[in-house]
């Protein structure tokens, strides 16, 4: 397979990289997907999802993407597992090597998506998707009238608790500091919220409950006084990483590593495109992520073909 130039090659397997294998594939273009060593993305993290089109019935995260890989294979896009080590993009084909082998491709499609920071905790790594989350718009259903829980103090954090609110019957914002990081506006309409209470100068040390969440241990940093609380979910907004590390110096990427794109999808190389969160810093849902994982292989597709008719006409002219 490492002996082939792929029409595309797809490097991340969430939402968006397996409907840019999907689009690409039934465009007749021959493409492989580099999985990860975790392929799915952060739907694997998922339980129930009950957002996405065509599922009148809830369907667990994993199973979606289950579902998308083999939809893929079925109109032809190979897969391997392996983490991408590095790229070259300074020449054609493209270059990209892996943990489990070096491939080459005509087209480069970068979903790779963007990490959750968590708090890092065993026990809240334990109990991610069974009341542990990262996500208000994908999970605050769930929480229907119950008292819960959120780590952060900037604006990402404050719109969560914010929506988290349309759910919940109380938010317990517990943040570090003793005054938040959110733009003002933010800030006020959080403060002036009955449902949101404010938890000062605290980290979490603790997430309690065996298979799902029953409460948290709070330290005060000021103090050191340990105390806990009962809820019954946990909400961490503290940040994302995109999934680029291995793109410096390759492309242009913004001051946080996040993919600049122009025209919805083109990177800074002719000829590597990108979807999903690894340029979104905005939505980050898996329905946008596949929008524009559709829209990246199209314009692969559109690539290669303006490519191929550019040749044409210059060995008709020679």
């Amino acid at each position: 397979m490492s002996e082939k130039v792929f029409d595309t090659i797809v490097i991340g397997s969430g939402p968006a990289g397996l409907t840019a294998a999907i689009y690409a594939s039934r465009g007749k273009l021959k493409t492989l997907v580099i999985a990860g060593e975790e392929p799915g993305g952060q739907l694997t993290l998922t339980t129930d999802v009950e957002d996405f089109p065509g599922f009148p019935v809830v369907i667990q995260g994993p199973e979606l993407m289950t579902r998308m890989k083999k939809q893929a294979q079925r109109l032809g896009a190979d897969f391997v597992d392996g983490n991408v080590t590095s790229v070259d993009f300074s020449s054609k084909p493209f270059k990209v090597s892996t943990n489990s082998g070096s491939f080459s491709g005509k087209t480069i499609v970068l979903a790779t998506g963007a990490s959750a920071k968590w708090l890092g905790l065993p026990s809240e790594q334990k109990l991610i998707g069974k009341g542990v989350s990262s996500c208000a718009v994908c999970d605050a259903a769930f929480f229907r009238d119950k008292k819960i829980a959120l780590v952060g103090g900037g604006d990402a954090a404050m719109k969560e608790a914010l929506f988290l609110t349309k759910f919940a019957s109380e938010v317990n914002v517990i943040h570090r500091r003793d005054k938040l990081r959110a733009f003002q506006a933010l800030q006020d309409r959080a403060f002036s919220n009955p449902k949101i209470k404010f938890i000062w100068d605290s980290v979490i040390e603790e997430v309690l409950g065996e298979n799902k969440v029953e409460g948290v241990t709070i330290k005060n940093l000021k103090t050191s006084k340990i105390t806990n609380m009962e809820i019954d979910g946990l909400f961490v907004a503290v940040g994302h990483k995109p999934n680029t590390n291995f793109l410096k110096g390759q492309i242009n990427l913004d001051k946080k590593g996040y993919v600049l794109v122009t025209d919805n999808t083109k990177t800074s190389v002719s000829g590597v495109f990108a979807g999903g969160d690894v340029h979104d810093w905005r939505y980050q849902q898996a329905v946008t992520a596949a929008g524009a994982g559709c829209m990246a292989a199209m314009d692969a597709q559109d690539w290669l073909e303006e490519k191929e008719a550019v040749e044409q006409k210059e060995k008709v002219s020679n």
